[in-house]
């Protein structure tokens, strides 16, 4: 027989995410995950998650806004989804205005300590 297709939203739960102390907006949006069910543990899919966000968003600073600041989720409590700094990128105007034609493009990559 046909099985019978549901809508995949109602197996799917909102998660609040917070953003580490360093930022001064905490709560910076919600993610969709899929219910808890017989294995499959909805905060084990959850973890490991990268968010891209907007710097100018995280610290209600607008002259932020070419820096996107990636977050990866470390831990769940209860609907609140724990944080961590994963990396910063600039926005691809913002490269191209400080890139200028017929320059020599050195990239370079450090890991940090923090």
């Amino acid at each position: 027989g046909k099985k019978k297709q549901g809508d995949p939203f109602m197996k799917k739960e909102w998660y609040d995410i917070k953003a580490p102390t360093m930022f001064s907006t905490r709560q910076c949006g919600k993610t969709l995950v899929t219910r808890t069910s017989g294995t499959k543990i909805a905060s084990e899919a959850l973890k490991g998650r990268v968010l891209e966000l907007n710097l100018a968003d995280l610290n209600n600073d607008e002259d932020q806004s070419y820096k996107k600041i990636k977050l990866c989720i470390e831990e769940i409590q209860g609907r609140n989804c724990l944080t961590d700094f994963h990396g910063m990128e600039l926005t691809r105007d913002k490269q191209c205005a400080l890139i200028r034609k017929g320059q020599t493009l050195i990239e370079g990559h450090a890991d940090v300590k923090t």
